[in-house]
């Protein structure tokens, strides 16, 4: 089976390397060093090389009609569901891959909290990641006797083109809210970039989209299905949140689920509908939703005396809201916010997040987020435009702003640590500082308890 690769770091002897030219790159710069790795093929658009060379009009659509060509009888073997929107790809997606495992069909998942089959398998660098890594990905799940993969579809992955010409069985839109404004520039190319996932059916797919999300039209292409609390293909009705689970029936079936939140209803409608259309039995649907748990990085609760500790990936206004939503339905003493605003991204969402904490937390700790290349001092800056509120403090080291707010808590109080979810590194320029909220804050806990024996 051919090797292909995109990436000259990556090359084997024996690959074929395929030249992109991209926005900051150009793959044709690292063809001798795609050589010197092993590469025995070239694709190119210009020059003559030292192995076999094929010159090509456009090397991205030689890509992906040659990735396509190579794996198409596995891609039509496997049920493949992809899902885009702003908020719950990595909930659901997981969802999905827990649950049909736990049915008995095994599935893999691509996306935000990396490469599952089974267990975790590694990190990945995108949510989308480079379509050859896609590729390989799949084909490794296929000979590891995975019937299905899911994966997150991302606006930035799609407009990039790495899930070109993949068929889909089913493709989900979860929602759109404010994300990405940086690359997209307004909503509406935000939205259309998402258009192209529901573009890529095989015969006889499925299109499910959120009918209560105001750019649901967006999605409408041909044939599809909605889900939602309005009237819909699959009605949400009979809804009962408690701070242990969630209950609510979704046309026939009656849910029951560990997961708790508004928000986390529609990510197990997601995987409902799922089973559902792959044609599983109500029974087993039901059994394996109420089995299943979130995600790392979702929802992620510590227990501290009567205390709880919220640690969640959220990093849009709606996810935060829907975060602060959540816990204000649980019986709650003070509410602490520990966040950063993430550099270089989108710097229209600051003030918006800082209000929102500030209007719905007893006290605000600002930190840092993945700075890349912008100086702390300036988000810092943005987030508190028009401000006029003090209860907060701003702690650049985000291990020390995680303990001044534990040293906060007394009784029944909930503490929020938002942005970084699941992830283990802070992102300052080139450089990744290893870090990650759930272990420091176990660190913390421990290091009190020993103080205080």
């Amino acid at each position: 089976m051919i090797k292909i690769k995109t990436n000259s770091r990556k090359v084997k002897p024996g690959d074929t390397f395929v030249a992109l030219r991209g926005i900051n790159s150009d793959g044709h710069s690292y063809i001798e060093s795609a050589i010197a790795a092993g590469a025995v093929k070239i694709v190119a658009e210009e020059g003559n090389y030292s192995v076999e060379t094929v010159i090509v009009d456009d090397t991205r659509v030689y890509l992906e009609n040659l990735l396509y060509d190579t794996y198409k009888d596995i891609l039509n073997e496997m049920n493949i569901i992809g899902i885009t929107g702003t908020n719950g790809k990595t909930t659901s997606c997981y969802l999905i891959y827990e649950a049909l495992n736990l049915i008995g069909s095994k599935c893999a998942y691509i996306g935000t909290i990396g490469f599952y089959m089974d267990k975790k398998v590694c990190d990945l660098p995108n949510t989308s990641p480079d379509i050859c890594d896609i590729y390989d990905m799949i084909v490794e799940a296929y000979y590891n006797g995975c019937k299905n993969i899911v994966m997150e579809a991302s606006s930035q992955g799609l407009s990039y083109g790495r899930l070109n010409k993949i068929p889909f069985d089913i493709a989900i839109f979860t929602n759109l809210t404010q994300d990405h404004l940086d690359y997209h520039k307004t909503m509406e190319k935000y939205a259309m970039a998402k258009v192209q996932l529901f573009k890529q059916l095989k015969t006889g797919g499925h299109r499910v989209i959120n009918i209560d999300d105001d750019y649901c039209n967006y999605y409408k292409i041909d044939n599809y299905l909605t889900y939602g609390f309005q009237n819909s293909d699959y009605q949400i009705k009979d809804l009962k949140l408690t701070s242990n689970g969630s209950y609510f029936t979704l046309n026939d079936y009656k849910i029951s689920s560990r997961l708790i939140g508004k928000y986390n209803i529609y990510n197990m409608a997601c995987a409902v509908i799922t089973l559902d259309l792959l044609k599983y039995n109500k029974e087993d649907i039901e059994y394996v939703i109420s089995r299943i748990l979130p995600p790392p990085g979702r929802m992620d609760i510590i227990n501290y005396n009567s205390n709880m500790i919220v640690i969640d990936y959220a990093h849009t206004p709606d996810a935060m809201m829907n975060i602060i939503n959540t816990v204000k339905e649980i019986k709650h003493h003070n509410i602490y916010t520990v966040f950063g605003c993430t550099g270089s991204r989108d710097r229209v969402k600051r003030p918006i997040m800082m209000q929102m904490a500030l209007d719905n937390s007893n006290y605000v700790f600002v930190t840092s987020d993945d700075l890349h290349e912008e100086e702390f001092e300036d988000i810092v800056t943005d987030m508190l435009e028009g401000n006029t509120q003090d209860h907060y403090l701003v702690e650049k080291d985000r291990g020390k702003a995680i303990a001044a707010a534990i040293s906060k808590l007394e009784r029944n109080d909930i503490l929020l640590i938002l942005g970084k979810g699941h992830e283990n590194a802070i992102i300052v320029g080139q450089n990744r500082i290893a870090f990650n909220d759930r272990e420091e804050v176990l660190k913390i806990i421990n290091n009190q308890v020993k103080v205080s024996n």
